[in-house]
């Protein structure tokens, strides 16, 4: 009976910071909503995290019976239906939600004087398996691909040519300090065919003009090999933005030489400096050499640029790094590494949206509702990152310890348990569902 309590007490306690991280939200949502869809709104969120299933995960169906209970499945389902097919709220409301929640991290990093950093990627959504629905679009299949690679021992090995599906396009951006959990920003989705067609440069050209207008120059951004070209790099010299962007090694910049191949202008020069760091992609520790030279882009001359390049070793390819930052020694360009490093977050991201949080399974037909469901399905992971914090320090432990605990070297590495995390959530709620209490008069 005294574990029963404590733990009925811990799942309440969880339920509560839910409801506190998501209460602005659901105050600005009772002003268009009526109170029962506030209140489906929020067991929904409940639902997410509770039913674990990389398939069926964001089936309403499915959703309904956590949303009430098993037996009344197909009238939670209608709620939630009758939810998303509302027309007096958009995702648009959990979207500027997430902004506000990274603008208040910048705001208190630069108040203490540290730099923040917005990570950009890029990928997709694939239904492979659909052909209906609105706003489906060709996506190369990165699933495909794995699947593609060649195995010893088996035969007929594939070909080289990418595999297109049907699918959506997917842009996100976080927010991250150089050390500590990240903020997610925001989640886009678009597409290039139908009434909801748009182009890959127009939404690009939106978030960068949206990150001027609000951040200005108090963040970093960092790109992959994905923006490295003169629309993204133009729109951030245009606005004045700060960036670290990693090149492609066979794009041109111009040095003291004249105009060459990135790999060309490093080609010959000495490490500057060395280092021995951690990789905590492959969980080792790895010797760093860096070398950095001053260029410009062929297309902006007038805009001086640093090109930093990390050498790993033999059989590694090294990164080609252009910043806007200025570099006036060795620990500048450093720091540029490190700033670079920390993208690995947002990759995670991606991985864990489709593995854990089954992003890629909802059904729906209709183009918005999908995308608010999606929406929902990031302020979920939004919630679970708030959950890293240090001041749950403790109720983390204790939730991990009893509800999802791992033995041996493996776990014992995993500096953010965020898998572990759900999973002991899920079955805390699933053995003591916890009670929410709605403080909304609105009627209509």
């Amino acid at each position: 009976m005294k574990n029963y309590r404590r733990n009925q007490k811990k799942a309440q306690e969880l339920a509560d910071q839910l409801e506190q991280f998501v209460t602005p939200l659901l105050i600005l949502l009772d002003k268009f909503l009526d109170k029962r869809l506030v209140q489906t709104f929020q067991r929904t969120l409940v639902a997410i995290l509770t039913f674990r299933h990389s398939l069926y995960g964001l089936l309403l169906s499915e959703l309904g019976g956590y949303i009430l209970s098993p037996d009344q499945a197909p009238a939670g389902t209608k709620r939630l239906s009758n939810l998303l097919r509302s027309n007096k709220w958009g995702y648009w409301l959990i979207e500027r939600f997430l902004w506000r929640k990274a603008t208040e991290f910048i705001t208190q990093q630069a108040e203490n004087g540290q730099v923040a950093l917005v990570l950009w990627d890029e990928s997709v959504i694939e239904k492979s398996e659909s052909v209906e629905l609105e706003g489906l679009c060709a996506v190369r299949s990165s699933k495909a691909s794995r699947l593609k690679r060649i195995k010893r021992g088996f035969y007929n090995p594939p070909t080289n040519r990418p595999i297109f599906v049907p699918g959506m396009q997917w842009l996100t951006l976080m927010v991250v300090g150089m050390a500590g959990y990240p903020y997610l920003a925001t989640m886009k989705w678009w597409t290039n065919r139908g009434k909801f067609a748009t182009q890959r440069q127009t939404v690009i050209q939106q978030m960068v003009r949206r990150c001027a207008y609000y951040w200005k120059r108090q963040v970093i951004h960092v790109g992959d090999r994905g923006f490295a070209n003169h629309v993204w790099l133009g729109l951030m010299l245009y606005f004045n933005l700060r960036f670290v962007l990693r090149w492609q090694t066979k794009y041109h910049l111009v040095d003291a030489k004249g105009k060459r191949c990135a790999w060309h202008i490093a080609r010959g020069k000495r490490t500057l400096d060395s280092r021995v760091v951690w990789d905590a992609r492959r969980q080792c520790y790895r010797k760093i050499g860096i070398v950095y030279i001053a260029v410009t882009h062929p297309d902006f001359p007038d805009m001086p640029l640093f090109l930093v390049v990390s050498r790993p070793g033999k059989h590694l390819k090294p990164w080609y790094l252009l910043t806007s930052e200025p570099i006036t020694c060795l620990e500048d360009a450093w720091q540029i590494i490190f700033i670079y490093v920390r993208r690995w977050q947002i990759e995670m991201t991606y991985r864990y949206a489709k593995s854990e949080l089954a992003i890629e399974s909802p059904r729906l037909w209709a183009w918005k509702n999908r995308i608010k469901i999606m929406m929902m399905v990031a302020l979920v992971y939004a919630f679970l990152l708030s959950l890293l914090d240090s001041q749950f320090d403790s109720l983390r432990h204790w939730l991990l310890r009893h509800w999802c605990h791992r033995t041996g070297t493996r776990y014992q590495h995993f500096s953010i348990p965020l898998y572990r995390i759900r999973s002991a959530l899920s079955r805390l709620w699933l053995s003591h569902p916890p009670s929410f209490l709605f403080s909304w008069k609105n009627s209509g």
